[in-house]
């Protein structure tokens, strides 16, 4: 299984960055995927999460109308759109594979996936 981000980098507040995760190793179509984010020092946190094929998605509250998770079953791939960017969004952002089609404890918990990506950095600043 691998799992490589790309798309972070350094934008101005308000701007918008689309981080991208490609798969392999495994059949994609068939698990649930999430996004997490890690500021050096404080604790993992679960940004978004999708299920196998799409339907059910899930925000932290606070990028809610301001991120959107998909996925393209064709690429392999994992994307999160991130628009009204803000400083408090600046971290390293990992993908993660799930290790069933849907999350079936909840979408926040680590036990729900079992690879993840080396990280893209955001950084927010003016």
């Amino acid at each position: 299984v691998q799992l490589v981000e790309s798309g972070g980098g350094l934008v101005q507040p308000g701007g918008s960055l689309r981080l991208s995760c490609a798969a392999s190793g495994f059949t994609f179509s068939s698990y649930a995927m999430g996004w997490a984010r890690q500021v050096p020092g404080k604790g993992l946190e679960w940004v978004s999460g999708i299920s196998s094929d799409g339907t059910i998605i899930y925000y932290k509250n606070v990028v809610k109308g301001r991120f959107t998770i998909s996925r393209d079953s064709a690429q392999n791939t994992v994307y999160l759109q991130m628009n009204s960017l803000k400083p408090d969004d600046t971290a390293v952002y990992y993908c993660a594979k799930g290790v069933a089609a849907r999350f079936r404890i909840r979408w926040t918990d680590s036990r729900e996936y079992d690879y993840w990506g080396q990280g893209t950095q955001v950084t927010v600043s003016s």
